[in-house]
């Protein structure tokens, strides 16, 4: 009998309701989720999007009847052997159950098992449609946080290598993500609230015109590190309100403002400290002056500092100063692993430059467990001879070693060296260029006001750099302690309680002057 034209209305009725049901939900966070259970509220049977292997890939929350689940599983494989886009397969004794493919994915089948009503068929048909949408922009969201991903550990790579000195294997994985990395940089380290990390990165790399190679720090969750060609700056009208900060400006253009200004100008929360210039070869020491500079930063007014001192210390040997390090360091070089799977020479020296640079947190620049970074520091110890895991004269010494082995000109040196002759740190340290870089060094903290900064950080120093040691031995609360020494950063205008610190220089700068 056929329907009469209430009915029909009715029906119509009904389906605009339903369509607009979908549509509001296809517009909420986990839309899939939710139009699912919508039709299983209003089919009365299980909704689920099931692959052509059988393999349940979305389902609404709660419980779900593992009998259901399998019906739905063996229903979808047989549709797809068969090639047809829908079908009601199953009833007799069993329930029906109805099958669509979603036009966006036709190996994916919309599934409700039990409902035997003739409407259900254009129901999910609408409902195949609109989910077919969200499911294509759930995959496409899939794969941009895969792209993301992969783009963000590959720039972690180039950083990784450029720290570690491998310039042109750097430059060739950075020249497949985009322009090639300048020759000449600047490095900045922005401190900015964890939970905004990637907002904030985003918003520099668009205000920067893509100038800026930014990366989240592998090592600390609220820094981001960008490498900068110098004198970027923001194109003009990029940013409002206007700029009240002063300007850079170039050529006869309109003003540009400095990017480092407008990184604290846009987002307050925001320190930012910056290297000088240098050579992209130099960026481990760049990354340093950047820390130093942030350490500044943070009780600057405006919230930004440049780095101005000096943390080249080859000038504090010659040949013998080479031949120094390499003789400390020789045990650790000759070192041949007993098993393949074990750390080389190389690696152990590049776990002890990370460990010197970044302590426990070297863990997580090294990508290694806590564990393995711990006994491969004790390993360290044996074969060196001395305990860098504890003492901060040995670790001061271990810095020093690995800057020299490692500097330009350190293979030319050593073979200048006189044969024969053994080199001591003392003889380093006392020469006459090591005595005017250790007064350049200290000078900042002789002529601070008051004078305590000076005995503050020798206590420290003293104490292996181990606040509740120095403010015991200062007779003052840690709490003061830690003020003092922060203090003593805004004078040196380095870095001396976050790593990387300057504690090694100043040991070694004491050292040399004699008055630790």
């Amino acid at each position: 009998m056929p329907a009469s034209p209430s009915d029909v209305r009715a029906d119509r009725a009904d389906r605009a309701d339903d369509i607009l049901a979908l549509a509001r939900l296809a517009t909420r966070r986990g839309a899939i989720r939710d139009i699912l259970g919508w039709l299983t509220w209003r089919t009365g049977g299980p909704a689920a999007l099931v692959g052509d292997t059988g393999r349940v890939l979305a389902r609404p929350g709660g419980e779900s009847d593992p009998s259901v689940a399998r019906l739905a599983a063996e229903a979808a494989v047989e549709l797809h052997r068969r090639g047809a886009p829908s079908a009601v397969l199953g009833g007799g004794e069993g329930p029906p159950v109805h099958l669509i493919a979603l036009d966006a994915d036709p190996r994916t089948y919309l599934v409700v098992v039990g409902p035997d009503d003739p409407r259900c068929g254009t129901l999910l048909a609408d409902a195949a449609r609109t989910l077919g949408l969200c499911w294509r922009l759930e995959w496409a969201e899939r794969e941009r946080r895969r792209i993301e991903s992969a783009e963000g550990h590959s720039r972690e790579a180039v950083l990784h290598l450029l720290m570690v000195g491998s310039v042109p294997a750097a430059q060739r994985i950075a020249g497949a993500l985009r322009a090639a990395l300048p020759s000449v940089i600047q490095v900045y380290v922005i401190e900015c609230p964890q939970p905004r990390r990637r907002e904030i990165a985003q918003r520099i790399d668009r205000e920067a015109g893509g100038g800026a190679w930014i990366v989240p720090c592998p090592v600390r969750p609220n820094h981001l590190i960008a490498l900068v060609p110098p004198g970027t700056a923001a194109p003009p009208g990029t940013a409002s309100p206007p700029v009240t900060a002063p300007t850079a400006v170039t050529g006869t253009g309109p003003p540009q403002e400095p990017l480092d200004l407008l990184i604290v100008r846009l987002v307050p929360e925001c320190r930012v400290g910056v290297s000088a210039a240098v050579a992209l070869r130099d960026t481990p020491t760049a990354y340093e002056q950047a820390i130093h500079a942030l350490a500044v930063a943070r009780n600057a007014p405006e919230h930004r500092a440049g780095f101005g001192g000096d943390v080249d210390v080859t000038v504090l040997a010659g040949p013998e100063g080479y031949l120094w390090a390499s003789e400390l360091l020789a045990p650790c070089l000759r070192y041949a692993p007993a098993r393949r799977a074990d750390p080389g020479p190389q690696e152990l020296l590049g776990t002890l430059g990370s460990w010197l640079s970044f302590g426990g947190a070297a863990s997580r620049h090294l990508k290694i467990h806590r564990n393995t970074l711990a006994a491969r520091i004790r390993h360290l110890d044996e074969l060196l001879g001395v305990e860098v895991s504890r003492s901060l004269p040995a670790q001061s010494a271990a810095w020093l070693a690995l800057r020299l082995h490692t500097a330009p000109q350190a293979a030319a040196a050593r073979a200048l060296a006189t044969p024969g002759r053994t080199a001591t740190l003392d003889a380093v340290l006392g020469t006459s260029a090591a005595g005017t870089w250790a007064r350049v060094q200290l000078r900042p903290l002789e002529q601070a006001r008051p004078t305590a900064a000076l005995e503050t950080v020798r206590t420290w120093l003293r104490a292996d750099a181990r606040l509740p040691a120095a403010a015991a031995a200062l007779g003052i609360s840690l709490p003061g302690a830690r003020k003092r020494l922060t203090r003593a950063e805004d004078v040196l205008g380095r870095s001396l309680l976050t790593a990387p610190s300057a504690k090694y220089e100043l040991w070694l700068a004491m050292r040399a002057l004699g008055s630790l």
